[in-house]
């Protein structure tokens, strides 16, 4: 394995509960690192702010799909169908565009030592 930082990418994951109002808040964040073979997700759901947005939105929903993408992104027998992809492409499958109500956002580039830290880090920094 190589040292020294890694070239990563990321993406958030955003709750959008009436897709038609386009209003949408940050609720967890997916990393993926190639070189060490990382992909990972880190979510928090803010139920008041979700709220804000939209009084009867399906939380228990929401949480269902955000536990979803947690599950595949760690792979494993967790991930279902996806528990024999590599993580490149748990990766792809949970940041290809959606017309749900979690919906990734664009993709970010970066360098880390820790892509789990990294995950950590932009939790904190995108979404708490």
């Amino acid at each position: 394995m190589t040292t020294g930082p890694h070239v990563y990418e990321y993406a958030t994951l955003r709750v959008v509960p009436r897709v038609e109002r386009g209003e949408l808040i940050n609720a967890g964040v997916v990393v993926y690192c190639r070189a060490r073979g990382v992909v990972a997700a880190r979510t928090h759901l803010d139920e008041a702010r979700l709220a804000a947005l939209d009084p009867a939105a399906d939380t228990t929903g929401v949480r269902a799909a955000l536990a979803a993408v947690v599950r595949i992104c760690a792979g494993g027998e967790a991930a279902g169908q996806a528990a024999g992809d590599d993580a490149g492409r748990r990766f792809r499958w949970v940041i290809a565009p959606r017309s749900t109500v979690v919906q990734p956002g664009p993709v970010h580039t970066g360098l880390t030592d820790d892509p789990e830290a990294e995950a950590d880090r932009l939790l904190e920094q995108l979404v708490l």
